[in-house]
């Protein structure tokens, strides 16, 4: 976004002079809307360049998501020699996601414990807050409403609850 800020002028320049070409072809509306779309894209792919594909969690290598293209690739092949490749990735895949997950859960681990010895709490903290650890993830049990319409938080009374509704189910 930053590289398409400072080019601002260039790309506004580039995509009214894509636009008004496309303005002048005639068709339905979703054949415009894709035109738009693609002059959008390419623009902005030639003055921003290509984003490679970023992994949602932080021990996700390139490498890992080129190994789950491939096995994409052969996902949909109904020949033997194709279940066997896809067999084959899917199991190197696993096995290196699985190492690269505990090595990185061992090093942020040791990092959590270096800042709770050191005393630094608050980098503990945000390096716990990195992990997915939200304040909300403590409350398992957010409660469910009985027939008069009250909300019922304790574990006992919404057990009771749950019985008696099978019960009145299944009678």
């Amino acid at each position: 976004m930053e590289k398409l800020y400072a080019q601002r002028q260039r790309v506004q320049d580039t995509l009214e002079e894509k636009l008004s070409a496309i303005e002048c072809e005639s068709g339905n509306a979703e054949v415009q809307l894709k035109n738009i779309k693609e002059c959008v894209l390419d623009t902005i792919s030639d003055l921003a360049g290509k984003v490679e594909k970023r992994a949602r969690r932080p021990w996700i290598t390139q490498e890992m998501i080129s190994k789950m293209d491939e096995r994409r690739k052969w996902k949909n092949v109904n020949t033997e020699e194709g279940r066997r490749n896809y067999r084959r990735l899917r199991n190197e895949l696993k096995r290196h996601t699985e190492k690269a997950k505990k090595e990185y859960l061992e090093n942020t681990r040791t990092e959590i414990m270096e800042f709770y010895r050191t005393g630094r709490y608050d980098l503990m903290y945000m390096k716990t807050k990195e992990l997915g650890w939200r304040e909300t993830q403590g409350i398992q049990n957010i409660g469910i409403k009985d027939s008069q319409g009250n909300s019922i938080v304790d574990q006992k009374h919404v057990l009771k609850i749950w019985e008696n509704y099978v019960t009145e189910l299944y009678d």
